[in-house]
Formats: structure tokens, sequence, C-alpha cells
């Protein structure tokens, strides 16, 4: 069968990439093109648009970048009708996919939602529309099949599928070695994938770490930039940058500093103590504080409806808090292991691994119905 997958930034496109090879298993004359990233690309097919020139966030961010997304949608619907494929894919990323999705059904192509968008968060009313142009939505967080059931929509829970990216990732003994480090203990910097993001938050975590002369700060590279994007940042600090090794430096650290988004996520279920951090626009923010209904940004918080993770959002992400935040999390006890003990309740919620390969299977019966 024909599988046309649209993912919009990097979370997307590493679940696009393991759905991609679930559903190679299931159905071995499979064929795939999409818009996502590396990750995806991997797994073969055809890549029509890199993600790098898709993912803006906030009310400001789109409002500036209109043209380019207008292109962008005109692109992936020409696309996918000229490819005609037996389902469309999408992930995440409602902005754009709710409106693919809409063109897809009124054309008559079958519309599968892998990651429910989180009309949970805001106008929840947007259920209404997904019931008319989604065929089967499949859900990665425990609390939104309750969710939808309230609005009259059966959807398939099938776990999630970052468990199963975390179950395939060992410990690397040798990673200390492998980037040259010295013996002290290591701190992670998430600063996200998004250049608005970076430019906002990173400057931040960099300072806050002048407080912590006995710890390594090291940043997670996105895979959309090169290390000459982070030098401005570091300046003449000893911050090295790591690319495509995020679960290896998290293994590897005492804490880390995390924007909000799936890297929380994944922060939490490797047991890695964490503080989060997020700062857009001024604007941006103003419109999302009286718009979205929900009592966190982070979904291990959210996962949990309980303040398991310190959230510093805006004024609060500046260098004095974050590094208040960090001396609490290194250095007492008490909050750490509590921390560490509600990572084990939230990996209980969250199942076992194998999300992939349930969704790919339920996806190919629904196909052969």
């Amino acid at each position: 069968m024909k599988y046309y997958l649209i993912a919009g930034e990097a979370s997307g496109d590493l679940h696009g990439a393991n759905l991609m090879k679930a559903l190679k298993t299931e159905d071995p004359t499979s064929e795939f093109r999409f818009f996502g990233g590396d990750l995806m690309k991997a797994e073969g097919g055809t890549l029509v648009k890199h993600y790098a020139d898709m993912a803006f966030m906030g009310f400001v961010e789109v409002v500036v970048n209109l043209r380019t997304i207008f292109k962008n949608l005109k692109k992936a619907k020409q696309d996918v009708l000229a490819y005609k494929p037996d389902v469309l894919i999408l992930i995440d990323f409602p902005g754009f996919n709710l409106k693919i999705a809409d063109f897809a059904k009124k054309n008559g192509i079958k519309v599968f939602y892998y990651i429910s968008p989180k009309v949970w968060a805001w106008n929840q009313k947007r259920v209404l529309k997904i019931k008319r142009i989604v065929d089967h939505m499949f859900c990665i967080l425990p609390f939104e099949v309750e969710f939808y059931k309230t609005w009259g929509m059966d959807v398939d829970y099938i776990g999630n599928p970052l468990l199963d990216a975390i179950a395939a990732n060992k410990l690397d003994d040798q990673f200390h070695v492998r980037h040259h480090l010295s013996s002290k203990p290591i701190i992670a910097l998430l600063p996200g994938s998004r250049k608005q993001e970076l430019n906002k938050i990173l400057p931040d975590l960099i300072k806050a770490s002048d407080r912590f002369p006995d710890y390594q700060f090291i940043i997670a590279g996105a895979p959309t930039f090169d290390l000459d994007f982070y030098k401005p940042f570091i300046g003449d600090r000893n911050i090295p940058v790591v690319f495509s090794e995020t679960y290896n430096l998290l293994l590897n650290s005492q804490v880390a500093m995390v924007t909000s988004g799936t890297a929380t996520l994944e922060t939490a279920l490797l047991k890695i103590p964490q503080l989060v951090v997020y700062k857009g626009n001024a604007i941006s923010i103003t419109i999302a504080r009286m718009l979205v209904n929900i009592k966190f940004i982070s979904l291990v918080n959210l996962v949990m409806d309980n303040a398991v993770v310190k959230e510093l959002i805006q004024e609060d992400c500046n260098p004095k808090q974050i590094g208040d935040e960090l001396e609490a999390i290194l250095h007492n006890s008490v909050y750490r292991s509590l921390m560490l003990a509600n990572y084990d309740k939230l990996a209980e919620r969250m199942g076992k691994a194998g999300a992939s390969s349930k969704a790919a299977k339920l996806m190919v019966a629904y196909l052969n119905k």
C-alpha cells in the first residue's frame, strides 16, 4: 500500500520513522512519501519537504511566516493528490495537518491521525471537526481516550512511541571518553529544535551554568543546526555541543534543563531529574495564556496531573531562577528522590513499549477491512 505521512517537527520525525519501520513489517508492499526529517528519510521512500522549513511556533511567528506556511500547504495538497495514497497519516502538528486532513477528506482520501492534536488544551470544539475529517485517531497519552469519549468519539490508545525509542537505547559508558570530557558530573541542556526557542531560551540556560563551575554543561544539538550556530551563544565557555546523542547525553547526566515539549517526557522516562523551561514571543505567550485551559505545559506534569517537575515559564525563565532550581535538584536529596519516585509512577501510567507496532497493526487492519 502507498502511505503519505506529514510530520512538521523533530519529535514527529522520530515517531514517523518508528511508525514507518513498523508498517514495513506489517505491510511488505509499503511505499512511503512524506513531509518529515532525516530519521524518516533513513527508513526509505521520498522526502518531499524537511520539517526544518515548516516548524513555526507561536501566534506572532505564524503570522510573520504566513507566506511560507501557505506555500507549504499548497505543495502538500498538490503532492498528496498526485501521489494518490491509500492513506494519509498525519503526525501531530495540528495547525498545518488539520487543514490537510480537511482537504484530503474532501478528495476521498482516507485520513489517519497519529498522535492527537492537543485539543484538550484549548478550543476543544475542534473535536467536532476532527470527528468529521479524520477516519481513525491514534492517541499516545492515556488521558486523551477519556477526553475524546466525552465528545462522543472513539479513539485507539496505542501507548507512547517514546517508550519504543527508549527501550532500544542503552547506556554508553564510553560517552566521556568519546567526547574527551573531564570527570566532572554532567548537566544536560536541551534547549529545543526551533530557532526562535533557541534564541529566547539558550542564553539564559548558559548564563545559569556560570554558577556551577564543578559541573560539565553539554548542549544537545538540534539536527537542523550545526556547531557554528551554537558558538555565539557559548562564547569562550567550555560547553560542548553533542549531536544525535540526546539519550546518551541524558543517561550520563545528573540533571537536565529541558525546553517544554516531547523531551520533557523522554527525560522523565529515562529517569533523569529535570527542570522545564519555556520562553517565547511576549505577545504569543499573552495570547496563549488567555486561550489555553491547562494547569501545566510539560507533558510530565500533564500526564500525572501534578507538579512533578518545576516549570519556569516566560519571566520566570531567567538565570537566577534556573540556577536556584538546579541547586535544589542537585543538593536537596529529598526533593530529588520525590521527583524520581514520581517518575516511577509516570512510567507505570504510560504502559509498555510497542506503540509503533500496535499502531501499524491497527492501521493495516483498518485499511484491509
